[in-house]
């Protein structure tokens, strides 16, 4: 199945050592949970982390949402038994953090068959080998570390993130290229609800499928942003009727509000009215 025909407005990470917000991630609207065992989890509680989480993806319960667990490097003393403790327990993907190279994912791969591989892109040298990685044959999707890649650009932080636009590019340009899922870097203000409005609608505007999120309260604005408007909908629509008359008519073209309607909109207005119809699925069944 294409990992792109269904919604990931919103992508929340949950640290994986806290059993409470495991339990509450099974209520949470987010179209996808990072369960993180990298970051957000202190070393002294890795083990424990791993098997808590285990046993709640066994456990089950979180309906329709695409489960991602993030574990640690493989070359860190942790990775290898991350990614062994999670076959089997039901995750959609295994997120691999700093990916730069094919190796990486040839590694995690055979690490465990059978599970779609992400890739956490937060390094320079992975930005530049984005097109490589995005063709490997496992890999279903990028996130944006844009907190690791902003330190390792050495770059200021900007409302715009100016300094980041090319990297954020070069991913997505390489996602689209073959057809896997990009997701855009949290927000770490998450008491921002503006400043979040805006680096979403950012995020959309370039082409991004949706947000990283660091916080359940992030996820409404990200849901919202990132799905079609009432008013893209009724335009798809009221384009696709138009261009389908155009063609009763044998015309090649429409014209809908003053604007020309070739097929390559009507490919749009049907990929929106399709995101649209996913996201309501999601929502009924979540």
């Amino acid at each position: 199945m294409d990992p792109r025909a269904r919604p990931f407005r919103s992508v929340l990470y949950i640290p994986a050592s806290k059993a409470r917000a495991l339990e509450k991630a099974r209520t949470l609207p987010a179209d996808a949970i990072i369960f993180d065992l990298e970051d957000a989890v202190a070393p002294e509680e890795k083990r424990a982390a791993r098997d808590l989480l285990a046993e709640a993806l066994r456990e089950g319960g979180y309906g329709a949402r695409f489960l991602i667990v993030r574990v640690n490097g493989l070359d860190s003393e942790w990775g290898a038994d991350d990614v062994a403790a999670m076959r089997g327990v039901g995750a959609d993907a295994i997120l691999l953090p700093k990916v730069e190279t094919t190796a990486q994912l040839d590694a995690l791969g055979d690490a465990i068959p059978g599970v779609g591989l992400w890739a956490m892109i937060e390094t320079p040298r992975g930005v530049l080998n984005a097109p490589a990685l995005a063709a490997h044959p496992r890999v279903g999707g990028f996130v944006m570390g844009t907190n690791d890649l902003a330190k390792e650009l050495g770059c200021r932080t900007r409302s715009d993130r100016l300094a980041l636009i090319a990297s954020l590019s070069q991913c997505l340009l390489a996602a689209r290229a073959h057809g896997i899922v990009a997701i855009d870097g949290v927000y770490n203000a998450f008491r921002h609800e503006e400043g979040l409005w805006a680096e979403c609608e950012q995020g959309r505007d370039l082409g991004f499928d949706g947000k990283s999120l660091i916080h359940p309260d992030q996820i409404a604005i990200a849901n919202a942003t990132f799905a079609p408007t009432s008013e893209e909908i009724e335009l798809s629509r009221r384009q696709i009727a138009a261009f389908d008359e155009a063609r009763k008519r044998g015309l090649g073209i429409a014209v809908v509000d003053g604007r020309i309607v070739e097929n390559l909109h009507i490919v749009t207005a049907r990929k929106t009215l399709a995101k649209a119809a996913a996201i309501a699925q999601l929502e009924a069944v979540s």
